[in-house]
């Protein structure tokens, strides 16, 4: 959690004017906290890139749990 929070630290410091990109090629291993965060902040608008299936999946249920929602049906 304590990378976590620096990655959050960093994210604040970061105007609005750019595009925040957070590479998740080499992520192999999450627990659920993690999932909350990526959740969180890919829905701030911070691209998730190479999210490996099994996050993307992950997310997208923690995303339905926390608002009955998922993307599909968001609009």
């Amino acid at each position: 959690m304590e990378d976590a929070a620096e990655l959050q630290r960093l994210f604040a410091l970061e105007t609005d004017d750019h595009h925040l990109v957070l590479d998740l090629k080499d992520v192999t291993l999450v627990d659920p906290d993690a999932v909350k965060l990526l959740a969180r902040w890919e829905a701030e608008g911070i691209k998730l890139q190479y999210c490996p299936a099994y996050i993307r999946e992950w997310i997208k249920r923690e995303r339905f749990r926390s608002t009955g929602r998922t993307d599909e049906n968001s609009n």
